[in-house]
C-alpha cells in the first residue's frame, strides 16, 4: 500500500465500528474537522450542499468532530450524528471524535498535517473546519482555511480538477 496514502488509515464509525479508508479509493475527499458549538458550525450546511452538487460523482465528505479547539464539542457517539442530520441535513459520513493536533492527534490527522509523512501539505489545523483536500489515489494535495467557505470557488476549483485531470 502507498504510504502516502490515506487508504492505510482506519477510523472509527458513530456505531463504534472500525472502517478503512481504502474503502473511498478512487475518490476525491475533503476531510474536515468539525465540532457543534464553533462559529462556524454553519459549514456543516455549506458542506451538504457541496456534497449535493457533486451528487453521483467520485467524490465525498468525511467529517471528524474534535473538541480541541476551545471545547467547542461537548457531543460524543450517535449524538454527533444526529446533531448535524437534524439541524444542518448532513448526509456524508460523521465519524467518531478525535484528537487532530498534537502528540494526541489520530494516526490519519497526523499524517494529514505533516508534509514529511505526506508529501505535499504541511500545515495542522488551528482551528475547527480546517480542511485537507485528497486525490483519487489517497493522496493529500491541498488544504483550506476554516474561514474558506466549503461552495467557495477556490475549494470546486480544485475539486473540479481532480475530478476532471484524475479521469483521464
Amino acid at each position: 500500500m502507498n504510504q502516502k496514502s490515506v487508504y492505510q488509515f482506519t477510523v472509527q464509525k458513530l456505531n463504534g465500528e472500525h472502517m478503512s479508508l481504502g474503502i473511498y479509493e478512487g475518490k476525491v475527499l475533503l476531510v474536515v474537522n468539525i465540532a457543534s458549538e464553533c462559529g462556524f458550525t454553519p459549514q456543516l450546511k455549506e458542506l451538504e450542499s457541496l456534497r449535493k452538487d457533486y451528487e453521483g460523482e467520485d467524490f465525498e465528505i468525511l467529517a471528524f468532530p474534535s473538541n480541541d479547539f476551545g471545547g467547542q464539542e461537548p457531543l460524543e457517539g450517535f449524538a454527533l450524528g444526529d446533531f448535524c442530520e437534524k439541524n444542518y441535513g448532513v448526509s456524508f459520513p460523521v465519524f467518531e471524535k478525535i484528537r487532530v493536533r498534537g502528540d494526541y492527534a489520530h494516526p490519519l490527522y497526523k499524517f494529514l498535517s505533516d508534509k514529511k509523512l505526506n508529501g505535499n501539505v504541511g500545515a495542522s489545523p488551528r482551528w475547527n473546519f480546517h480542511k485537507y483536500l485528497i486525490n483519487t489515489r489517497g493522496e493529500t494535495v491541498d488544504f483550506f482555511y476554516p474561514f474558506t467557505k466549503p461552495n467557495s470557488s477556490r475549494i470546486k476549483k480544485r475539486i473540479n480538477k481532480l475530478l476532471i485531470t484524475e479521469k483521464l
